[in-house]
């Protein structure tokens, strides 16, 4: 039986990729594709081509900019190429796959309730 928690972050996070489907024109096709946008949204140099290596970067941007949120990462700069860093601020909890896939969503849904993205 799934908890009130689960059902809430699976309702929240459902209402979420509907309105990225609305906003984008396409509904992402999973977690990744979410830390995709948000990384690219990030970066601020619009959408252009990536290389495999910076699309893995800018899911890293992703993480650490929603897993700031809650206090785990902080923003040391950028690098000569206008890329964000990050630090981690204190560690992450330790957990399955699935609880980390819950708490990045959680901080994801709560990325774009801070961006007010419309």
């Amino acid at each position: 039986m799934e908890s009130e928690e689960q059902v809430k972050i699976d309702k929240e996070w459902e209402q979420l990729m509907a309105h990225l489907q609305q906003v984008i024109g396409k509904r992402p096709a999973d977690l990744n594709g979410v830390l995709f946008l948000i990384g690219v949204q990030e970066l601020g140099k619009g959408p252009r081509h990536f290389t495999k290596e910076q699309k893995q970067d800018l899911m890293h941007i992703a993480v650490c900019k929603v897993l700031s949120l809650g206090g785990y990462y902080q923003q040391v700069g950028t690098d000569p190429d206008g890329w964000p860093q990050w630090q981690l601020v204190r560690p992450v909890p330790h957990a399955d796959l699935l609880a980390q896939e819950d708490m990045l969503k959680v901080y994801v849904i709560k990325y774009f309730a801070s961006q007010q993205i419309q």
